[in-house]
């Protein structure tokens, strides 16, 4: 099944700040992005994925919400989440973060094999 998306947000158009690091909300758009994709590969068979990267992606928002200037960067969310001991409580950013990098890397991993052609989708899971 072929489809078209055109994402208005991209990872490549992040600007990364010499000594800041990822800009917070630039991030989180681009992974908002990604959310109709997912939709799109297959509703049933991405639900789970889905609900993964948005609750994931929720998590990191509501960190940044409650101080946009000092968690500017995804670098300063987890310092201060490191410096507060609570960077490895269920829950933290931090952990969202994690885990929203593993579920980028796995959907990296699943179009990259549909790309070279793989055209089962349980083999390319």
């Amino acid at each position: 099944q072929f489809f078209l998306l055109v994402l208005n947000t991209r990872f490549s158009d992040i600007e990364l700040q010499e000594e800041e690091g990822i800009p917070t909300e630039e991030f989180l758009e681009s992974c908002y992005a990604i959310v109709p994709v997912l939709d799109k590969l297959g509703p049933t068979v991405f639900a789970p994925v889905k609900m993964d990267f948005v609750g994931n992606i929720k998590k990191i928002n509501q960190k940044f919400i409650t101080n946009k200037e000092e968690f500017d960067t995804l670098q300063k969310i987890v310092l201060h989440e490191v410096n507060a001991g609570v960077a490895q409580v269920r829950n933290s950013a931090t952990e969202a973060l994690l885990w929203l990098k593993r579920g980028l890397k796995f959907l990296k991993g699943f179009l990259t094999e549909v790309k070279n052609g793989e055209k089962n989708i349980q083999t390319a899971l």
